[in-house]
């Protein structure tokens, strides 16, 4: 996919003597001309708020914004438009899961369960949650690869069980979790599913019916859109029973003194003036990835993730995790022996190369797999390629020489 670097001007950045090397797209990803174009366009052509006014400008931005709730529909599955709220990001989406039908749904004693490869964003809402309402939280513990145990998932979906939140693909190590086995779990207990995609989507072909989801939260700007866009899809019969997250304009039908009515979806849960030009740039990206393909960039990264295991493994002084190449995506989380992996990331960035280091988010997850400092962490997309790989592991035999 190197014709494709010529899309994404960051690329031409140099740091210092080097080239600009991106390999932290687990984080955000960049973006190519066609979204800054979408973008631009729709400030340059038709600056307005949406669904207020009935002038030209007005109209042709509601119309933006409302197709781009239908792409979004069409990129993942959903059954209708109407079930694709606009949030900021997966955190917000979570959150709202957590406040419009957690509060409801869970009582003293109830259960909730998730895992402990979770982001934190698909944690700390559901301990909050167990802590205000005195319900029991529990974690599908993970084996030493990172793949979760699902004869604990067994044992821990029960009766009591009224939300079960699990990550599609860990953003720490990019295992592919069976989310459809533990949806089948869940259901026959009548709890449901939130699912946190963030790490999917951008990857790899997602139906979010097909999987057996309830709710599917992710974010824009870690699929080449604008930061600040994320996506809640919830089955509609859900969404038209739960209570609005946040309050306020756009949200209602009708208001009088004595209290209001909501408006219809997905608006009910959009108050206020919401981040327009953020939905239509990712429309825009949308229509980018699907140019590519979503099952040409699943094998690109596959390609890069087995070079990268390889190249890596070679080298004796560096410690990998994580499963299999064929149960993961291309994330490679990893230690150079003797080196904090902040100083690792930092020797990277003299060579130009842009890592991640740290715990990502996911710290238990880090805990249990026995990098309790945390780890390095390099993340591949469409315009990544093997040389830059080799550049990466270049960067690393320079931090344990000069380091180790």
């Amino acid at each position: 996919m190197k014709d494709l670097r010529e899309d994404f001007p960051t690329l031409c950045l140099r740091i210092g003597d080097y080239p600009l090397c991106y390999l932290d797209n687990a984080a955000t990803t960049l973006r190519p001309r066609i979204v800054m174009g979408a973008v631009e366009e729709f400030y340059r052509d038709c600056n307005a708020n949406i669904h207020r006014g009935i002038h030209h400008l007005s109209v042709k931005a509601s119309q933006m914004y409302d197709k781009a709730h239908q792409r979004v529909a069409e990129f993942i599955g959903a059954g209708s438009w109407q079930e694709i709220v606009f949030t900021r990001n997966t955190t917000e989406s979570i959150n709202l899961v957590a406040f419009a039908f957690g509060q409801s749904l869970i009582g003293e004693g109830d259960e909730i369960v998730t895992t402990v490869s979770e982001h934190h964003s698909n944690m700390v809402p559901w301990q909050i949650l167990a802590k205000r309402k005195r319900a029991v939280l529990r974690y599908i513990p993970v084996n030493p690869d990172g793949t979760l145990m699902l004869d604990e998932a067994r044992r821990l979906i029960n009766s009591r069980t009224r939300i079960v939140a699990v990550q599609h693909v860990s953003n720490l190590l990019g295992t592919i979790h069976p989310v459809s086995e533990i949806a089948e779990m869940a259901h026959r207990v009548g709890a449901l599913v939130v699912v946190d995609g963030a790490q999917s989507v951008p990857h790899m072909p997602v139906d979010v019916r097909e999987l057996g989801a309830d709710f599917f939260a992710f974010s824009g700007h870690k699929m080449l859109g604008p930061t600040g866009i994320g996506v809640l899809w919830g089955k509609k019969d859900l969404l038209e029973q739960g209570e609005p997250f946040l309050t306020g304009g756009s949200m209602i039908s009708e208001v009088s003194l004595d209290g209001a009515k909501w408006n219809d979806l997905p608006w009910k849960y959009e108050a206020g003036t919401p981040h327009i030009c953020g939905g239509v740039g990712l429309a825009a990206a949308l229509d980018y990835l699907e140019g590519i393909g979503l099952n040409e960039i699943f094998g690109h990264e596959r390609e890069l993730l087995a070079y990268a295991i390889d190249r890596l493994s070679s080298l004796g002084f560096v410690e990998l995790y994580g499963p299999s190449v064929q149960d993961r995506l291309g994330i490679v989380a990893f230690n150079v022996q003797n080196v904090h992996p902040h100083d690792v990331a930092q020797v990277c960035d003299s060579f130009g190369i842009a890592i991640r280091s740290g715990h990502h988010c996911a710290q238990p997850l880090s805990v249990a797999i026995g990098a309790k400092r945390g780890t390095a962490r390099a993340s591949f997309y469409i315009y990544n390629t093997k040389d830059e790989i080799d550049r990466l592991v270049e960067a690393l035999s320079y931090a344990r020489e000069a380091l180790g």
